[in-house]
């Protein structure tokens, strides 16, 4: 059960992970120990499940974003396994979810060109035996970076 400290502190995390003990304190108006063994059982008990950099993609040299829907033309736990064997292997798809509706999955990549794009989506995507057919949808302009979840 979380408390609005514990709430308060998530989000402040969300903000800013590098937050020391002595400053996650200061914003909730407890001791660095305190704030420190609060920060540790939400760890421990899951609700934090990591943390990591958010980089550019541009400066990487990932010029394209875009989303890809997958539709099966079989839907067995073999074919779903495999792949997700398969996007599991692929670093340019970053996000997958399975999916309601009409397709049956749908990825998040980011490619160098639109060459690579093509390559990914005709090389790797459609000879999968599952794969009937993909759309792909390339990302102009990002109005909101990955938000923080609502605490």
């Amino acid at each position: 059960m979380l408390d609005s400290t514990d709430t308060r502190l998530l989000s402040a995390l969300q903000k800013d992970a590098h937050l020391t003990a002595q400053e996650l304190g200061d914003v909730l108006n407890l001791s660095p120990s305190q704030a420190g063994r609060r920060r540790q059982r939400l760890e421990a008990e899951g609700y934090i499940q990591g943390y990591s950099a958010r980089l550019d993609p541009v400066r990487l040299g990932l010029q394209v974003q875009g989303f890809v829907q997958v539709h099966l033309n079989t839907h067995g736990p073999e074919q779903a396994t495999s792949f997700a064997r398969l996007i599991a292997t692929r670093p340019e798809i970053t996000s997958a979810w399975t999916m309601t509706g009409e397709a049956d999955y749908l990825l998040r990549v980011y490619c160098v060109d639109l060459p690579a794009l093509n390559d990914l989506i005709h090389q790797i995507l459609l000879p999968h035996p599952a794969v009937a057919r993909v759309q792909s949808q390339i990302v102009m302009d990002q109005l909101k970076r990955d938000a923080p979840l609502p605490t």
